[in-house]
Parts: structure tokens; sequence; C-alpha cells
């Protein structure tokens, strides 16, 4: 059995996680493509050591802040960590909020050679910035800036084309398990997340960007582009902070497009009065839904 735990940012995943990962024997396997990096704690809300609970997680701070890390990377090591969590006669628990990272993964998904031509396109800039969307959902990029939109595309086909005629899952027994409640808590719960790790969000990209450095991990990621905009001067700090809370609002609206249409999840409402309900709610499914418990 593999059990996936996904849905958007703040709505409880690792929280879950947790959980399940205590009941059946689990290992967690990180699914968000912000936490591989190392440094990248705050504003990516990186489990902390307490919030791990003694559990082991796979894929977090793996790889330097300024190395590159593709999409075809995290499916050969996801790939690998199941098996190995597997072996070990463990469960694995994969959890994050990137779906094509997990579909990558779970599925067989094919990656061009790195060596092919860039290529031009005929698209408009917006259609290209959609297209890059569906991929990088967490890209932030000038819409008007066609050279840096063309070669960030191309970048995304070589890295994961896929055979989309002929998709299959590659593991017998995955069940998907997705949390989600209403709009407005969730961005509530957003923003207050935002405001509560603002002091040590504004004193780790401080750290970064004093350092010079700008790799792209740095310039997507949500609330490190908007921070680096106030230190460069480009805008308020206010300005900053509601692009963040902004963003990761706007994130979480494509989290949910994207799980809903790309993957077959079993949607859970989160009792935040009593998560131990949300939790029995799960574990009552898996327990009825898996082939191999």
């Amino acid at each position: 059995m593999i059990l996936c735990v996904v849905g958007p940012t703040a709505v409880g995943k690792t929280k879950l996680s947790i959980a399940l990962a205590k009941i059946y024997n689990g290992e967690i396997i990180n699914c968000d493509s912000v936490q591989v990096y190392k440094g990248l704690d705050v504003g990516s809300a990186k489990a902390t050591k307490e919030e791990k609970e003694n559990i082991v997680h796979h894929l977090l701070d793996i790889v330097d802040v300024t190395e590159d890390y593709t999409i075809y990377n995290y499916q050969q090591d996801c790939r690998l960590k199941i098996k190995e969590i597997k072996d070990k006669g463990k469960i694995p628990i994969i959890v994050g909020g990137s779906g094509l990272y997990l579909k990558a993964a779970l599925y067989n998904y094919h990656f061009a050679s790195e060596e092919e031509k860039d290529q031009e396109f005929s698209l408009t800039n917006e259609e290209l910035y959609q297209k890059i969307k569906e991929y990088e959902p967490q890209a932030q990029i000038d819409c008007h800036n066609r050279r840096r939109l063309v070669r960030m595309y191309n970048k995304i086909l070589k890295n994961a084309v896929c055979e989309k005629e002929d998709l299959k899952i590659l593991y017998d027994d995955v069940i998907f398990i997705g949390l989600t409640t209403n709009i407005d808590v969730l961005y509530s719960k957003i923003d207050k997340r935002v405001d509560g790790m603002l002091i040590d969000l504004v004193d780790e990209v401080h750290n970064f960007y004093q350092k010079k450095i700008r790799s792209q991990s740095l310039e997507t990621a949500i609330g490190y582009k908007e921070l680096y905009a106030f230190f460069d001067n480009l805008q308020s700090f206010k300005e900053s902070v509601n692009q963040i809370k902004q963003n990761s609002r706007n994130y979480a609206k494509r989290q949910y497009t994207f799980f809903k249409h790309q993957l077959p999840v079993v949607w859970f409402n989160v009792n935040y009065g009593n998560f131990n309900q949300t939790i029995e709610e799960v574990v009552n499914y898996v327990d009825n839904n898996s082939k191999n418990p």
C-alpha cells in the first residue's frame, strides 16, 4: 500500500500524515517542490523536529538552494524511496501539494533528452504563461518577458514529457487522500500562517539576500520572491506581505484544480475542532479500500 496525502497549502496535511504514519507503521516522503531545498524552511512550512514526532521523513533538505532540482530528479528519488520503505516492510506515505511531482513519480511519465534543442512557439505570451502554470503552479514569472517564458517552457518540456495517451499508474495499491475545507476558512488559515511566520521568514530570506544568492528556487518560491522585491526596494514591506498572502491563496486554488482533475483523490473535510474525527474518517476509508493493508 502507498498512501498519498494531498491538498492545498495550510489545510493540515502534515498533521494527518504523522497520525497515519503512527497507525500504519509508515515513513513519510516529502512531495513539496520547495521543501527539498536546504534552508527554505519557514516559507515552505517545513515540518519541525517536534512536528515530525520521530517519524522518518525522506526527500527533505536534499538539495542546495543554488542547485536546480527537476521533476525528473524527484521522479527517480521518490520511486527509490518507495522501494526502500516497502523493502523494510513499512508503508510509504507521500505528502505534499506539488501535484505534478506526485503524478510523475507514480505514473509512467517519460522524459526527453536534455540535449534536445530549444524550440520557438507560436503561442502568445499569455498562452505560454498558462502552459507553464499547468506544470509549475508556483512559478512566478513576468508574462511580458517572452525570452524567459520560452526558456522556461522549453525546460519544462524537456523535463516532463508525458505519454498522455497511455498514462498508467505504476503501483497496484495507491490510495489518494485529499484534505479540504471551506474556502474562506482556508484563506483565513493561510493569512494567519503568513502572519505567524513573518518574523522568522524575514530573517530566513534576508540571510540568503545578504549572501547575494539569486537562484531559481528563491526567485520562484512563494514567500521568498516577494521579500526579495522588498529588499531590492521595489515595493514596501506591506505590499510584499500582501503579495505573499495573495499568491498563497492563488496557489491553493491551482492545487485544488490539479488534484480534482488529474488524480483520483477522495476528499475529506477537515474538522479543525476535533481533528481526531478527521483522522478516524480517513483511517476507516483506508482500511476499507486497501488491497494490501
